[in-house]
């Protein structure tokens, strides 16, 4: 399926998540600026540092893709997001789980702070299932239904409360892409190039083996950013895309 994303070159559809500290994150950003155009800021830099950190990289020109994993009430998702919105922040996130109220609030939210900041509402992204399980785990939590389920079903409820897309594995964008049509967002973690190491990951594929399943961006993080040249890194999953759009 032809999506909305098609026209925008893959490379800049390659977000780096910088799961790091401060001085690491933004040495590293110095490094990629002008290579990648979007940049993942996760629970660990932002505790730490707060909307400073949106506000500067997004100044250094990035998209900043805010990955906090908002579950809540609705009222409180909905200040969350409000918040995240206005720090400037182009993607944010919420557990699908939360329930279809909980994600209308986090639409609302971002609305909201999307005005107090003067730009773009920001994509609201539901994660459906961490790409760290695997079915056993995901069992342990007492949902009975296959793992492939789970994720079309959470989909479909994030459809159906009008966000932007969701977060899953590569291995499941294609189903989703046919659930939320050509414009959805589908943003996926637990991309590895070929040869590289796993980690925590359980469902995993290549960049581009990723976005031929359907993603509309994809999230690449300790592949690039523990690399010896983190630079080097970045353009050789570049180098790789554009070969297989060929």
């Amino acid at each position: 399926m032809l999506t909305s994303f098609d026209s925008i070159p893959a490379r800049d559809r390659v977000i780096v998540a910088l799961d790091c500290d401060a001085w690491e994150a933004i040495a590293l950003a110095d490094k990629l600026q002008g290579h990648a155009q979007w940049l993942k800021i996760g629970m660990t830099l932002y505790y730490a540092e707060g909307p400073a950190i949106v506000k500067m990289f997004k100044r250094r020109g990035f998209n900043v893709f805010l990955d906090l994993k908002f579950h809540d009430i609705p009222h409180q998702v909905e200040g969350a997001a409000r918040s995240a919105a206005a720090s400037g922040a182009d993607m944010i996130t919420m557990h699908t789980v939360g329930g279809i109220p909980m994600m209308e609030a986090a639409q609302r939210g971002a609305a909201a702070g999307a005005a107090e900041w003067g730009g773009e509402v920001p994509a609201t992204l539901g994660i459906t299932v961490l790409t760290s399980m695997d079915a056993a785990t995901l069992a342990a939590t007492g949902v009975t239904r296959p793992l492939p389920e789970q994720v079309a079903a959470l989909a479909a409820q994030a459809k159906q409360a009008g966000i932007s897309g969701v977060v899953a594995s590569p291995q499941e964008a294609s189903v989703l892409r046919e659930i939320l049509g050509p414009d959805g967002f589908i943003v996926t973690p637990g991309v590895r190039p070929a040869g590289a190491a796993l980690g925590d990951q359980s469902r995993v594929a290549t960049p581009a083996q990723a976005f031929a399943n359907g993603a509309s961006h994809i999230v690449v993080g300790r592949p690039i950013t523990e690399a010896a040249d983190p630079v080097a890194a970045f353009e050789a999953i570049a180098a790789e895309l554009e070969c297989a759009s060929i």
